[in-house]
């Protein structure tokens, strides 16, 4: 139990369902669906509609979505991939010819073809309950009349005032006056309000065909890239077979590759061979998960990408062999080198979940990557698109070597923890290239430290990125200057790591017990 001298919030509890999501008209959002009869995956869609618009900075319907489903607390959920693909015309030697070392964030090569629609209407589809045009309605009203800034959004569109203003249609919609929206201030989006409608009425093809699709190839092709029609009408998900690891007598389920989930089995599988109980020290669990961390993602980087176009060995990664040598190679009194790597943080992502009363359970993750994606909007139908391409390499032969139809390796993690062959927790981490170390710190805090999982969500956070341990300012002086000792670069970030939500399912007392990031907006609420 929490401490309630100390500043903090309990955990949500229910029994008939929960939503957790980082915007509180979001969680309101899905409750609702569910009191009105809708079931887990209905709630999650609606839910993910109203944070397209209220926290268009994070995601949007422009953007990708992965998906972890378990239909009454199956123990195996099922596994959907909703990324989009590069142009059929990108090819990496087009890239070299030119000199592109990297893909630029703000610039039209980023922008993959949006994934988040197509997911939507092949989940609703296949397990949901209601019609996408009810779905979608709250989010449109809120489109047309305008939302009030929350104190972290508006604190996201203070950091990204230089992007905002460098294109006028974008600023005209988000930086009303020429400023950036206060807290309370109103963002109205009539194009987004009139394509939502649109998707509504017409279905998916109302986004990858026609006047919208339209829209999104004239606008990226005026900037440079290489999208066609084709390409848009091409898209579609693909369910897919997720992958395991145990940990604690648990076992945790992540989408494959061209996800970055096997990165955090990764990490769990290294860690689970080290007492992070309370009896070890604070600082000894940074430095551990430090490296464990440095470890996974070295593979990450090299050997990561579409398992479409290259092979990932992914049983040699979470095999014994391998985890006991990265094991062997952690010394626990000093820092290994650093890992550096290509791709910049991205921190701009949302992550909900939803349990409803049959115990469907479902885990989504919905993005633009960078913080308002490439910074590129379609003029008439108001899509902001992502940057999701910026993760692609210009190296040929390398397996994230941008390619035609490719599918770029993504940071964007949903979570399953199950045990006993049911679902037990759905839960996710946002924070770009944290999430895959942000997935194994947050399970270790509730299987190794006994939190529940508002208190896990609050826990300081650390993490090992570009050479540099970053420590949130809640880890004092003194845990700072003891991983100084072991070689570890110290660094202090402005912005908070990540951002988690879980609810964990108690089934044999028949209680949802729930957690919401406090770096966020949003809340964890059940009935």
């Amino acid at each position: 139990m929490r401490d309630f001298h100390q500043p903090g919030r309990s955990a949500a509890v229910g029994s008939e369902g929960m939503a957790a999501t980082s915007h509180p008209l979001a969680t309101l959002t899905a409750l609702d669906v569910l009191r009105a009869g809708g079931n887990a995956v209905d709630a999650a869609l609606a839910a993910s509609a109203v944070q397209c618009v209220a926290e268009p900075e994070s995601t949007g319907i422009g953007g990708d979505c992965f998906v972890l489903y378990s239909p009454k607390a199956a123990g195996k959920p099922l596994a959907l991939n909703g990324s989009g693909r590069a142009p059929m015309k990108a090819t990496v030697e087009w890239y070299v010819e030119r000199g592109l070392k990297e893909i630029p964030v703000e610039s039209a090569h980023a922008a993959t073809v949006p994934g988040a629609v197509d997911a939507w209407f092949t989940l609703l589809e296949a397990h949901g309950t209601k019609d996408m045009a009810e779905l979608l309605a709250p989010a449109i009203r809120l489109a047309e009349e305008g939302v009030p800034l929350t104190p972290r959004v508006a604190f996201d569109f203070q950091q990204a005032a230089a992007k905002l203003a460098k294109d006028p249609l974008v600023a005209h919609i988000y930086m009303p006056g020429g400023r950036p929206p206060a807290i309370g201030d109103r963002i109205r989006q009539p194009a987004l309000a009139a394509t939502l409608k649109r998707i509504a009425r017409e279905g998916r093809r109302a986004f990858y065909e026609g006047a919208v699709a339209a829209d999104m190839v004239r606008r990226l092709n005026g900037a440079g890239g290489l999208h066609t029609l084709e390409d848009f009408a091409e898209q579609r998900s693909e369910w897919v077979e997720p992958i395991s690891a145990g940990y604690r007598d648990h076992q945790v389920f992540e989408c494959p590759p061209n996800g970055q989930g096997l990165a955090a089995l990764m990490i769990l599988r290294t860690i689970e061979g080290f007492d992070l109980s309370d009896r070890c020290t604070e600082a000894d669990r940074i430095h551990l998960i430090a490296e464990a961390t440095k470890a996974a993602y070295r593979a990450r980087d090299a050997f990561f990408g579409d398992p479409r176009q290259v092979r990932v060995p992914v049983e040699k990664f979470l095999s014994d062999a391998y985890t006991q040598s990265v094991r062997r190679g952690i010394d626990p009194r000093r820092a290994s080198d650093p890992v550096h790597w290509d791709e910049g943080e991205h921190k701009d992502t949302i992550y909900l979940t939803v349990v409803d009363r049959d115990r469907n359970a479902i885990s989504f993750i919905n993005s633009l990557f960078h913080n308002f994606g490439c910074g590129i909007m379609a003029p008439e139908s108001g899509v902001m698109l992502h940057s999701r391409g910026s993760m692609f390499r210009t190296i040929p032969g390398h397996p994230n070597a941008i390619a035609p139809g490719k599918r770029p390796v993504h940071t964007i993690i949903p979570g399953m923890l199950a045990k006993d062959g049911r679902a037990v927790m759905p839960f996710g981490v946002m924070g770009g290239q944290y999430q895959a170390c942000g997935h194994a710190s947050f399970l270790s805090r509730l299987l190794d430290q006994g939190l529940d999982p508002q208190q896990a969500a609050e826990a300081p956070r650390s993490f090992a990125h570009q050479g540099v341990l970053q420590l949130e300012t809640t880890l004092g002086a003194e845990i700072a200057a003891d991983l100084a000792a072991r070689g570890h670069v110290i660094d202090r970030p402005v912005r908070p790591l990540g951002g988690a939500q879980a609810i964990r399912i108690d089934h044999q007392r028949g209680v949802l017990i729930g957690g919401s990031e406090p770096r966020k907006d949003g809340l964890a609420l059940g009935y």
